[in-house]
Parts: C-alpha cells; sequence; structure tokens
C-alpha cells in the first residue's frame, strides 16, 4: 500500500510522461482514416483499486482487459496510446491486418457511447 501523497505524485509523472500522445493508428496500407476499423478501450468501473479496463473491437470480438488503480493509467496499459503496449498491438494486428485506430472512453462516456454499445450488442451474439 502507498501513500495517498506518494499515489497523487505517481499520478502526476505518469500524466506528464503520457501528455501529447495521441491514440494510436495502425495504417499499413495508407486508407483514409475514417475507413479504419476501431478498436475500443473504456473503463468498465469496478472498485476504486481494482478497476476494469476493457479493450473491444467495434466487430465485437474483445480483445483484452486491465486491471487498473486508476483511470489515468488505462491509456497506457491498454496499448491506446501511441508507442505503448507493443505487446497488445501484435494482437489487435493479427486482428485487423489491414490496419485500426483507438478510441479511449472515461467509465461516464463509455457508458453512454454509441459505437461502444453497437459492439458490445455484436458481442453478444457472437458468444451465442
Amino acid at each position: 500500500m502507498t501513500t495517498k501523497i506518494a499515489e497523487k505524485l505517481y499520478q502526476a509523472q505518469h500524466n506528464s510522461e503520457m501528455e501529447g500522445k495521441n491514440w494510436a493508428i495502425y495504417n499499413p496500407n495508407k486508407k483514409e482514416l475514417k475507413d479504419l476499423p476501431i478498436i475500443y478501450g473504456f473503463n468498465n468501473g469496478g472498485p476504486s483499486v481494482f478497476l476494469s479496463g476493457q479493450l473491444i473491437a467495434e466487430d465485437g470480438t474483445a480483445l483484452g482487459g486491465h486491471a487498473c488503480s486508476n483511470e489515468c493509467y488505462m491509456e497506457h496499459d491498454l496499448g491506446i496510446l501511441e508507442g505503448t503496449r507493443p505487446d497488445r498491438h501484435e494482437t489487435f494486428k493479427k486482428h485487423y491486418p489491414k490496419g485500426y485506430k483507438m478510441e479511449f472512453y472515461g467509465y461516464e462516456d463509455a457508458k453512454k457511447h454509441k459505437g461502444i454499445d453497437k459492439a458490445y450488442e455484436l458481442n453478444k451474439k457472437l458468444k451465442t
């Protein structure tokens, strides 16, 4: 367990490191960005020290998740930001070899996001 002061310092250092990084895009065929499928990352909630970060492709395929102590770490830990988590991007490239773009939504925004809702509905159909 860490102190509240140490926790705030670590979050500030992390946010400073991630500042200026955009959402990752893999576009080997130089398609128009609007034509690339989306991989959504989002905070799916949970207890304040064990938040559930999730990844879902717009076609409904679940692509992973990560437990985070704070939402500020999710974009990095899920591989949403450019240059983060190349291991995850290997999985993403296998799923979308012709390219994809990443997007992230915090807990409140994810609850009402039409794209995430559609992906979730497609995911339910994949399981039946």
